[in-house]
């Protein structure tokens, strides 16, 4: 067995001048919490969530490089936040949201380039692509159908939220919302799909009237078997240090005020808490709906 000296040609190499910097995403801290219930009236929940965590990362494993000249770790974080609030007789919406949420998350994986970079190029990109997908949603639920005919006219709502770094996109079909919690005041960042919402838009109702309009559950888009396909609503929103997060659907906002909701979120304590207290007040003010609450709460370090 021949001895081999690594150092004989080797120059000696200073270290690199500057460490490799930490990437801004891997130092930002997410408390995520999720909470879902049925509510006191459905035999069933129809609502379904999923929250992930998106990396990519680099580990240096074997190098003769001199060390800093690579870096032994690098990583990019983001978080992805999903409600679906399916609808259909029987157990087809839970099928629906459970199928949406689902394949979607396949096409993610059989994407070969995920962008990580959510600046505006990258934001639109990623817009593009889910707007795209949400397409190829409905034709998963029309496949269903097709091979189980008691899931016709299945369908539901997708409210995505996708975060990297500071930045954060939202893609929108129905009326689960998303809102951002920022500086104490309750920001929607969605669009109602509904009837009543286009009422409102022109001017044919007021927006106060909408809580007890008989026609607000009406949707005029959905991610559905039947009907014309709907269009995604999508949006880019930055982040402050100290914002939080919610996606919900109609189960909670039907039953909570905005004003409750900001009481909730004023607290300290886990994600987790918040979303149990957010079910618990729609559960006390009847629970009519099935109700499901994701909540990031987003903790961002000053840049040096």
């Amino acid at each position: 067995m021949p001895e081999y000296d690594d150092s004989a040609d080797t120059v000696e190499f200073p270290a690199r001048a500057k460490p490799w910097p930490k990437t801004v995403s891997s130092l930002i801290n997410v408390d995520l919490g999720a909470c879902s219930h049925r509510g006191k009236v459905r035999l069933n929940n129809e609502d379904s969530f999923l929250v992930t965590r998106i990396e990519r990362s680099l580990q240096t494993l074997l190098t003769n490089l001199p060390a800093g000249y690579v870096p032994d770790q690098n990583t990019e974080v983001g978080y992805a936040l999903l409600v679906a609030d399916g609808m259909g007789g029987a157990a087809a919406g839970e099928i629906a949201s459970r199928t949406a949420i689902s394949t979607l998350v396949e096409l993610v994986l059989q994407t070969p380039d995920w962008h990580m970079s959510l600046d505006n190029e990258g934001a639109n990109e990623v817009l593009a692509r889910f707007d795209q997908r949400f397409g190829k949603l409905r034709e998963a639920l029309i496949e269903r159908a097709l091979a189980e005919p008691g899931l016709a006219g299945m369908g539901t709502t997708l409210t995505l939220a996708v975060s990297h770094a500071t930045n954060l996109v939202i893609a929108h079909i129905g009326d689960s919302r998303a809102y951002l919690f920022h500086d104490g005041q309750l920001h929607l960042l969605t669009r109602d799909q509904t009837v009543v919402q286009t009422l409102v838009e022109v001017g044919v109702i007021r927006p106060e009237d909408v809580a007890k309009h008989p026609m607000r559950h009406m949707l005029t888009g959905a991610i559905a078997t039947s009907g014309e396909e709907a269009q995604a609503e999508l949006h880019q929103v930055w982040l402050e240090d100290g914002d939080q997060l919610l996606l919900c659907t109609d189960g909670l906002t039907e039953m909570v005020t905005d004003a409750a909701i900001v009481a909730v979120l004023e607290k300290a304590g886990p994600a987790s808490d918040a979303c149990r207290a957010l079910v618990d007040l729609a559960l006390e003010a009847g629970g009519k709906d099935n109700v499901t609450v994701v909540l990031g709460r987003y903790s961002i370090p000053e840049e040096n």
